[in-house]
C-alpha cells in the first residue's frame, strides 16, 4: 500500500516553513501578561494554595485538584493571540471553534479573528482563503483532505492540534498502514473524530468505523461474532464508517484508539470487548493478528476524570461542573459527578444569578437547559468544583463568587478574611 498523498500531514511538514507554525510565534513574554489578566484568577489561586479548600461562612468550597486548562488548550490559546500579535494587518481566520469554550472564543472573535464554520456533513468552505491570510488549526486538528487545501492555497497556517491528538492520529495511521481498521470510540460529528478517522485515508485502502458508546460497541462485536445482520449493520453505522465498508472483510483485523476526550474507563471496556469477540471468532493464539489496541486518552483527561473519582470518596453535597455544552471531556466529568453528588453542569459562571437565586444548567448527558431557584441549600453545604479541560481560571473564580454572592456574602470580604 502506498500513502495517498506522502509528505503533507501536519506531522511531516518543516518546522523552518516561514507560512507553516506548529511551535509558537516566538511572542510568548508579550503576550503572556494578556492572558493573565483576561484567564487568571487570584481568588482561584488562593484555593489552590489552602490546599484546594476555601471556608466562607456557612459554605465549604473544595476544588478538584486537577482542573481547568489543559497544556493543550493553553498552547492553542497562546498561539491565537501570539498570532494576532504578530500579523495585526491581516485577515485571521479561524477553522471552527479554537476549543470547546463560549467565552474564549467570543473573545478570539472581539480580536477581529473570523471564525469558519463547516456546512450541514462537516466541510468547510476556503474559497476566501487568500495567499495573503492567516489560518488557525485548532486543538482538535483539521481533516487530512482539509490541511492539504489549505497548504494548496499557500496561507500562513498556525497548526494548534494538540499533542495528545497527534499521537492518536499516528496510531491510527499505523492501523491503516498495516491493514488493520482503525475501531474509534467516539462521537462521529466531533471535530476531532472527524480529523483522526481521516487518518487512515492516507494509505489504499483504510478503514475506520466509529462507535459512539458499549451498546453500538455490543452490535459490532456480535458481527464479528457472525451474529448480526449485514443491512441492519451498514444502516447504524452509515454515517460512522468508511465509504464502502464492508464488515464481512474490514472486522477481521481491528485496531482500537479513541477521542482523548472520552470517558477513559468506557474506552478501556470497549477496547477489551472488542478483543474478547476478536478471541471468540478466531481464537486466542489469532489475536495478536487480527486485534491492536492503546489507551488513546490524554493525560489531562485522565488527571481530571482521576480527580474527580478522588474527591467522590467523600462527596459534596452539591457539585458544579463548570465549561462549554458541547465539551466533551467537561460533559464526562458531570456524569462521573452526578453518579455520586447533586450535579449542576453550567456552561459559565453567568448561569448562577445571585439575585435570584437561580442556577441555569445543562441536564446531564442531554442537551436540556433546566433553570432552578433555591438550589443552594440552607445551613452548612459542602460545595465541590471542577471544570473541563477548556475553562480557564477567570470563570472558575466567578463562579466562586457567584455562589457566595448567592449565600449572602461579599467575594471581597471573604478574601481579605482569609488573606
Amino acid at each position: 500500500m502506498k500513502p495517498d498523498q506522502p509528505g503533507t500531514s501536519a506531522r511531516t511538514v518543516s518546522t523552518a516553513d516561514e507560512r507553516y507554525f506548529r511551535r509558537g510565534l516566538g511572542l510568548r513574554k508579550e503576550i503572556q501578561p494578556v492572558l493573565d489578566s483576561e484567564y487568571g484568577s487570584a481568588l482561584v489561586q488562593l484555593i489552590r494554595e489552602r490546599d484546594y479548600e476555601l471556608r466562607a461562612g456557612r459554605l465549604h468550597f473544595r476544588l478538584a485538584k486537577s482542573f481547568g486548562f489543559c497544556y493543550g488548550v493553553d498552547r492553542a490559546v497562546e498561539y491565537a493571540y501570539e498570532s494576532r500579535e504578530k500579523f495585526p494587518d491581516r485577515r485571521i481566520f479561524l477553522v471552527g471553534e479554537i476549543i470547546h469554550n463560549p467565552h474564549v472564543n467570543r473573545r478570539l472573535q472581539e480580536m477581529d479573528i473570523a471564525f469558519l464554520y463547516p456546512a450541514e456533513g462537516g466541510a468547510f468552505d476556503f474559497s476566501g482563503v487568500t495567499t495573503e491570510d492567516v489560518v488557525i488549526i485548532p486543538a482538535f486538528g483539521v481533516t487530512l483532505e482539509d490541511f492539504n487545501t489549505l497548504r494548496e492555497l499557500g496561507c500562513i497556517l498556525v497548526d494548534t492540534t494538540c499533542g495528545s491528538v497527534l499521537n492518536v492520529w499516528k496510531r491510527v495511521e499505523s492501523y491503516s498502514r498495516d491493514g488493520f481498521t482503525a475501531i474509534i470510540h467516539g462521537k462521529h460529528w466531533h471535530e476531532e473524530t472527524r480529523a483522526t478517522s481521516s487518518q487512515v485515508r492516507k494509505y489504499d485502502g483504510g478503514r475506520q468505523l466509529i462507535v459512539r458508546d458499549m451498546d453500538e460497541t455490543d452490535l459490532v462485536c456480535d458481527y464479528i461474532r457472525g451474529e448480526g445482520d449485514r443491512d441492519q449493520f451498514a444502516e447504524r453505522f452509515a454515517h460512522c464508517a468508511s465509504p464502502g465498508f464492508d464488515p464481512d472483510v474490514d472486522l477481521g483485523r481491528i485496531g482500537v484508539a479513541n477521542q482523548t476526550t472520552m470517558l477513559a474507563s468506557e474506552s478501556l471496556a470497549i477496547a477489551a470487548r472488542l478483543g474478547e469477540a476478536i478471541a471468540e471468532r478466531y481464537g486466542n493464539d489469532a489475536v495478536p493478528d487480527r486485534f491492536r489496541s492503546f489507551d488513546t486518552i490524554c493525560s489531562a483527561t485522565q488527571d481530571r476524570q482521576d480527580a474527580v473519582e478522588d474527591m467522590m470518596t467523600n462527596p459534596p453535597d452539591v457539585m458544579v461542573v463548570i465549561g462549554g455544552y458541547n465539551s466533551s471531556n467537561t460533559n464526562h466529568l458531570a456524569h462521573l459527578c452526578a453518579q455520586h453528588a447533586r450535579t449542576f453542569h453550567i456552561e459559565d459562571a453567568a448561569c448562577i444569578d445571585p439575585l435570584a437565586g437561580s442556577i441555569s444548567h445543562k441536564k446531564i448527558m442531554e442537551d436540556e437547559i433546566l433553570i432552578e431557584t433555591d438550589w443552594l441549600e440552607a445551613g452548612e453545604v459542602n460545595i465541590g468544583l471542577t471544570a473541563g479541560a477548556s475553562t480557564p481560571d477567570s470563570k472558575i473564580g466567578e463562579t466562586v463568587e457567584r455562589v457566595l454572592r448567592t449565600a449572602g456574602y461579599e467575594p471581597e470580604e471573604v478574601l481579605a478574611r482569609t488573606d
